[in-house]
């Protein structure tokens, strides 16, 4: 099979592929260096830099040597001034800076009150540039790899243009201002999304986090007032295309868990352990309904643990989520700065070993009633 083939199989629920796809989120600059330094040469470091589509490259190059089967792809948002050689402004308004392992923090939030809508405008979402990464990975992997683009719904850029604890409070003292913000964003993001199921993208993907380790960052109330309607639209958008959509969020989500899969999601990831989402209890609850992706744990096992541990949790997780097909192995968040490259290639290897269609009677048996997560708690 493909990894188009295996990625749509496993999100579709329609029985098993021949193994279980490997995929992720996002690959941060320092863990491809350190696997695959010679995609960052110094020849190279320029046409990786230069415009939107730029980091699209890097991630191509390394999905494609490390063999793993679908490629996230990001719309494209220009640089609308530079403040410093780590700060700059986007075409939304909105300032961040580049930390030092190269992931940008939104740091400046453009709508400070409710009359800085008056005038505001959204970026044009059909911009000749906004999907130029997707227009690339479609000519080089359309049918061989899935391709998963990545967008957003109403509640990530809203807090990005007026700074989360703004938004929160706004929740409670001017709800009618929130829904304003998220009809500007929401107009953008669907329109985006459209174009990115037109173009040729297999799988569409939100990426608002809604949750810490504890618990829902807002109560339930708030999430169904606020937030779940505009997910609802985003999901609306590839169902009415016939295509899947993946939801990404963070954290312990089981006090909204039903809202999110009642929306009509395919697939939910990242399921992180360390947050309560445990894979064996998600997919008992809802794996006749929705297709499961991550759970390898990335704040403490992917940084910190042995070779040994990396592959006993691959196990585990194969053992709880993959059985009857309809999982996607991945990290738990992303992989990022902190996580120990080697690492990252045993869990792929551990996935491809074990990840086999019949997978082992033994370690469904033998893993499947562990708990590698609980000496992180």
């Amino acid at each position: 099979m493909t990894g188009y083939e295996r990625m749509m199989t496993a999100i579709r629920r329609q029985g098993v592929p021949d193994k279980v796809p490997i995929w992720e989120l996002i690959i941060n600059r320092p863990v491809i260096k350190a696997l695959c330094p010679d995609l960052l040469s110094a020849e190279k470091v320029a046409r990786y830099e230069w415009g939107s589509a730029g980091g699209f490259l890097l991630q191509a190059d390394f999905i494609e040597r490390e063999g793993l089967d679908g490629i996230t792809v990001f719309e494209d948002i220009e640089i609308r001034r530079q403040i410093d050689a780590e700060t700059y402004v986007d075409e939304w308004g909105i300032t961040w800076r580049t930390e030092e392992h190269g992931i940008p923090y939104a740091v400046g939030h453009p709508i400070q009150q409710e009359s800085d809508l008056d005038n505001y405008r959204a970026p044009d979402p059909d911009a000749d540039h906004r999907l130029a990464s997707l227009e690339l990975a479609v000519k080089r992997f359309k049918g061989e790899k899935c391709i998963v683009f990545l967008s957003h719904e109403a509640f990530e850029f809203s807090h990005y243009l007026r700074g989360l604890d703004n938004l929160l409070l706004d929740f409670v003292l001017n709800p009618a201002f929130v829904h304003r913000l998220a009809r500007i964003v929401m107009d953008y993001k669907t329109r985006v999304l459209e174009r990115a199921a037109e173009m040729g993208a297999d799988v569409l993907c939100t990426g608002d986090d809604y949750a810490s380790r504890e618990a829902p960052i807002m109560s339930p109330t708030h999430f169904r007032e606020f937030l779940l309607p505009y997910l609802r639209e985003a999901v609306n958008v590839a169902q009415h295309r016939g295509i899947p959509f993946l939801k990404h969020t963070d954290g312990n989500l089981w006090p909204i868990l039903d809202d999110i899969v009642d929306t009509g999601i395919a697939c939910l990831d990242p399921l992180e352990p360390i947050a309560g989402m445990d894979m064996g209890c998600v997919k008992q609850a809802y794996g006749h309904r929705i297709a499961l992706a991550g759970n390898i744990d990335c704040g403490q096992l992917l940084p910190f643990g042995s070779r040994d541990d990396v592959v006993a949790a691959v196990k585990e997780t194969l053992a709880k989520g993959a059985a009857n097909g309809g999982f996607i192995l991945a990290s738990s968040n992303s992989i990022h700065p902190a996580v120990r490259p080697e690492n990252y290639r045993t869990m792929v290897e551990a996935g491809r070993e074990f990840g086999a269609y019949p997978l082992d009677e033994r370690m469904l048996e033998e893993y499947g009633a562990r708990d590698y997560i609980a000496r992180y708690r």
